[in-house]
Parts: C-alpha cells; sequence; structure tokens
C-alpha cells in the first residue's frame, strides 16, 4: 500500500466531501489493514497537511508562477504533501519527498503537473531557507497567520477578545497532536486497576491532577483494541468535557436531562457520578448517534440512560422537571482545532446565525430545569459570541436563573464571572466554556 497515495486520497476526501479528519483516517487504516507503523505515517501526513495547509500555501506561492485559485485541486495537494515533508519531516529524505509526490501525479494521470511538482519541489530543497516567515513588524497578524498556519479573523477574535498572550498560546497549542485523556468507569473498575491493565495491554498511562479518575494515554495503538475498553473500563473522554459534568454535580436519584448527548461521554460520566442509579434522558437529532450512545453504554454496564429524538430548539413536548440540566449546544469547534485542524478553513467559522441557535436551545432547555436544579451551558468553542454573550443575555431575560459558582478548582485566566469558566487549549484540556446556574423559585 502506498501511504503517500491514500493519503492524497484521504485529504481529498476531507476537502471535496467534507469528511471528519479523524473519521477519514481512521476509515482509511481499517479499509487497507494497515501495521502501526503505515498507520502512523498516514496520520502523520494528513494531520501534517491539514494543520499547517496556510503556511505550505504560502510556500506554494513563493514559486509558483500560477496563481493558487488556478492549481487543479489533486496537483494542490500532491504539493502540499511533498512540501510538508521537505519542510516539517526530518526523517524522510529530499529524494524520497520529491520522487514519490512526481509519482504520485503520473499515477493520477497528472502527467502536465508532474513537471510542475518536481520544478516547485526542487526549489525549495535548494532553497538556503525552505520556509522564509513573513516581516512579523510589518504586519504581525499575516506573520501569525502563517506561522501558526492559521485564519487572520480568528486570530483577530482572540486577540480582541483575550489578548494578545493568550492568543499566541492558543495558536501554539494548534501545532502537533493533543494529549488523549479517558474517563475510568468507576461502575466496572478503580483508576488502580485500570492503569496496571493498560501496561499490561502496552500503553503508556497516568491519571491527571485537573480532575478525579481521568486517564491520561500514550502509544496505545487502536484503542478500541484494548483489553481495558473491551471490559468496558474506560471511554475516551477530553479532560474538559469531564470537568463539565463535576460542575452540573450529579448525586444519585438525580433526574438529568442532556439534550445534545451525541456521541454520550456526558452522560456516562454523569452515570457513574449517580452511581447508576436515578434517570438521564439523552436527546439527539440522529438515529444512529442514539443506537451509539446505547451501545456503549451497554458496554460501561450503565441502564440509567434513555435515549429518544428530539430537535433541542424547537421541540414543544413536555417533559418532567430535572434536577441536572446539561446544555451543551453545537458550536462553531473553536477549541478543538487541534483534534479538528480541517474546522479552521470552513467559510463560514464565525456565523453570527450559529449563536442564535445555541440561545434558542438553551432557552427551550431551561424551562425543564426543577426549582432549586442546576443548570449548565457549555461549548467546545473559544467565541464570547457563543460564550459569555449568550449567558449575559439568557440572566438578563431569565431572571429566575441566578449565576452559580463552579467551584471546580481551577483558577479563570480570563476577566469573567465566578460562574462562567474558559478553558484553553495550552492548560492541558480542549478549549472549552462553561456556565452554570440555579434556578429559584422567587426571581
Amino acid at each position: 500500500m502506498n501511504v503517500r497515495n491514500l493519503a492524497l486520497k484521504t485529504l481529498l476526501s476531507i476537502e471535496r466531501d467534507g469528511s471528519y479528519s479523524a473519521l477519514a483516517i481512521n476509515n482509511s487504516v481499517k479499509e487497507n489493514k494497515l501495521n502501526r507503523l503505515d498507520s502512523s505515517f498516514l496520520s502523520a501526513l494528513v494531520y501534517g497537511v491539514l494543520e499547517s495547509q496556510l503556511t505550505l500555501d504560502y510556500i506554494i506561492k513563493t514559486y509558483s508562477k500560477i496563481p493558487l485559485r488556478k492549481i487543479e485541486q489533486k496537483t494542490k495537494i500532491i504539493l502540499r504533501l511533498g512540501i510538508f515533508q521537505l519542510v516539517f519531516m526530518d526523517k524522510v529524505p529530499d529524494s524520497a519527498a520529491v520522487n514519490e509526490s512526481v509519482n504520485l501525479a503520473k499515477k493520477h494521470r497528472l502527467t502536465k503537473s508532474s513537471g510542475f511538482i518536481n520544478g516547485i519541489l526542487r526549489s525549495v530543497t535548494r532553497a538556503e531557507q525552505r520556509l522564509v516567515l513573513p516581516d512579523k513588524s510589518k504586519d504581525y497578524e499575516y506573520y501569525l497567520s502563517i506561522r501558526y498556519s492559521c485564519p487572520r479573523e480568528l486570530i483577530k477574535l482572540w486577540t480582541d477578545s483575550y489578548g494578545a498572550e493568550i492568543t499566541e498560546n492558543i495558536l501554539k497549542s494548534l501545532l502537533g497532536r493533543p494529549q488523549l485523556t479517558a474517563r475510568v468507569n468507576t461502575l466496572r473498575t478503580t483508576p488502580e486497576k485500570l492503569l496496571s491493565q493498560l501496561r499490561d495491554d502496552g500503553a503508556e498511562a497516568g491519571l491527571s491532577d485537573l480532575v478525579e479518575n481521568a486517564v491520561v494515554l500514550k502509544n496505545t495503538g487502536s484503542v478500541e483494541s484494548l483489553s481495558a475498553f473491551k471490559n468496558g473500563g474506560l471511554y475516551i473522554q477530553d479532560i474538559a468535557s469531564q470537568l463539565c459534568v463535576k460542575a452540573l454535580d450529579p448525586k444519585p436519584h438525580d433526574i438529568m436531562l442532556d439534550v445534545c448527548s451525541a456521541p454520550g461521554g456526558k452522560s456516562f460520566t454523569a452515570a457513574q457520578y449517580m452511581e447508576n442509579r436515578g434517570k438521564i434522558y439523552a436527546f439527539d437529532i440522529y438515529e444512529h448517534k442514539l443506537r451509539l450512545i446505547e451501545k456503549t453504554a451497554s458496554r460501561l454496564g450503565i441502564s440509567i440512560i434513555k435515549t429518544d429524538i428530539r430537535e433541542a430548539q424547537s421541540d414543544t413536548r413536555e417533559l418532567e422537571l430535572c434536577d441536572k440540566v446539561l446544555c451543551d449546544v453545537p458550536c462553531s469547534g473553536l477549541g478543538i482545532l487541534s483534534r479538528k485542524p480541517e474546522i479552521r478553513y470552513k467559510k463560514d467559522l464565525l456565523n453570527p446565525e450559529l449563536s442564535e441557535l445555541q440561545y434558542k436551545i438553551l432557552t427551550n432547555t431551561a424551562r425543564f430545569t426543577a426549582y432549586g436544579g442546576t443548570l449548565i451551558y457549555s461549548t467546545c468553542t473559544l467565541n464570547p459570541a457563543e460564550n459569555t454573550e449568550n449567558v449575559k443575555r439568557f440572566l438578563s431575560e431569565y431572571p429566575e436563573f441566578k449565576p452559580a459558582e463552579l467551584n471546580l478548582g481551577i483558577e479563570s485566566v480570563t476577566d469573567e464571572p465566578s460562574n462562567c469558566l474558559t478553558l484553553f487549549p495550552f492548560g492541558g484540556t480542549d478549549g472549552f466554556f462553561i456556565a452554570k446556574f440555579k434556578r429559584e423559585k422567587n426571581a
């Protein structure tokens, strides 16, 4: 199997079909039965090109007489793959990067493009410095955009919202693969037993110091092949999501509502806090996602989750009042760009209609919070319009809901109310936002 050719096909799938990178890579690995070495090379190529796309295109424009927009799609991706290997992969010989890229063009019958590709790549190899970044003193935003392969509109948003220092730390966190974390399923095992089992499986594992029962994993290979996974001892979940459920504070015998539940991780963690006693309503708009939640709940030994289809923003069907309500809404995903690097190139990334959708979901859900109950609003994005602005609006329009202290033991690095917390991807978690409310009888 030619892994470079597979990388080309995978990148085409992501660009043409809008496939998510992780799913596209996993499908390629499974369909082609790649071994661990080839799987790692494929992941490095695909994620590397996606993470560095603006930087790679900047290099192409430096050497190409043809405008970038006029370069044929496959040719452009082959160039990105070749330049990525030349500039960012020390262990790949220059000759292999150039020759395999030319062969790839010929394999796809891009005969005219093969000479063009060869010329560009050889120009890069001959350059005294293969990547010369823009002058930061002339246009600092443009420098950051090319240095970290991030659209200027995002850099401006973050600089205006959080300041220059936090913005550059966010950008640095976009480079390289994020850490893999899991949740110990305390219904089936203990942290100590799980760590021992993971080490027996050949994985590196250690406990997080940010939240209890969270495990940081390394060198796992396919997680699904681990005996600890098969036996229901763990499931993959970022620490930010685990902190979100901790803020919700579910207790045994609670009735809980999770309105945008898929893929179900927060409901699973809540079920552990509840000791699998009580009731969790887990809703989503897609049947197949609900079936996956049920399948995982069965693997984990969780029986209190009740799934159903529900359109969170507009469904008028009544539900019973719930002690704990989780409103983890669809968002722009700016906090998980290191996991889904392709998101940053979407044309409607800062769509103002998204915050209105989120607000409709929040207000249509809040009414099911019992008096004295807790409501959590959360996103995995870094955009005040989707986060703190929605919180301010909600508190002003729904006076029966009051801010509630988060008490997570994590100090905020931004100036925000004590019922809100923005987690940044340079702090050991995904980028994430959590807001907590209590519903009072007498507003």
